[in-house]
């Protein structure tokens, strides 16, 4: 059944990825966002078969709640109009594919030439959450907490250029 569950997870995140940038129903900017929505939920997803729920968790909170309602409440702010379909560029089709290509063929050869070593013993899993929060909250409360107070004025900032005049 994991098996399962992982092809599915993993076939759902190929899929909303790439309905993100190449939208064939639409090309409004925020059905594309709901794709990247449906991504980072199959994300989600796949973390949770990996038993990291807590990564899970921050994945569909952080990424899926937040940064998305930034996302969208960009795209609404700028207004954007459904985009035009343009002519497909010759030489960006042909750069991409050979890209793609490139880059395949370097993955398939890692592939192949790794072996797999019999006898290493594989290195315990580190990283649970309490550690982690004690380490953030204790040892690097200050380049936190500036992090946060950069965030809320950038988004102060946003909010001020964005906003159109009365006059």
């Amino acid at each position: 059944m994991q098996n399962l569950l992982f092809y599915l997870f993993a076939a759902l995140t190929l899929l909303c990825g790439f309905l993100v940038v190449a939208n064939p129903f639409s090309r409004n900017p925020v059905t594309s966002a709901m794709f990247l929505v449906l991504t980072i939920v199959s994300l989600a997803g796949l973390f949770v078969l990996l038993r990291a729920y807590f990564l899970a968790a921050v994945q569909v909170l952080v990424y899926a709640g937040a940064v998305m309602v930034l996302f969208l409440f960009v795209i609404m702010l700028l207004d954007l109009k459904e985009e035009q379909r343009r002519k497909a560029n010759k030489f960006g089709w042909v750069t991409g594919l050979i890209s793609v290509g490139a880059i395949l063929t370097i993955f398939i050869r890692a592939i192949s030439e790794s072996r797999d070593p019999g006898g290493v013993t594989r290195p315990a899993l580190e990283g649970a959450t309490q550690p982690l929060g004690k380490m953030l909250f204790n040892d690097y409360l200050l380049p936190f907490e500036i992090l946060s107070v950069l965030l809320l004025v950038a988004m102060v900032g946003v909010i001020l250029l964005s906003k159109k005049d009365l006059k």
